[in-house]
């Protein structure tokens, strides 16, 4: 059973498994699609295609991928701020 101070700590929670359940989704659909893709293009015997869309689409799940660990590292962030302009303003450093 949680408690009302627990709040916090489970909204901030949900935050990051939602981003890490986002990531890891994108991360699952690349890899299907781009296995198909290139499923097809081994399969027609012509031109290898499939390399440009797993680089562009591979740049995109990266840069997702940057943004989401920025994200985790950077949670609380703004709560550690506020509390360093609070002391300063109440006179502290």
């Amino acid at each position: 059973m949680s408690s009302i101070n627990d709040t916090p700590i489970r909204q901030r929670a949900l935050r990051r498994v939602k981003l890490k359940m986002a990531w890891l989704l994108h991360a699952t659909v690349y890899l299907l699609v781009n296995l198909g893709l290139a499923a097809i293009d081994l399969a027609s015997g012509g031109r290898s295609w499939h390399l440009w869309p797993l680089a562009g689409w591979g740049l995109g799940l990266a840069i997702h991928g940057i943004l989401t660990l920025a994200s985790l590292q950077g949670d609380g962030l703004r709560e550690r701020m506020l509390e360093r302009e609070m002391a300063r303003l109440r006179g502290g450093r």
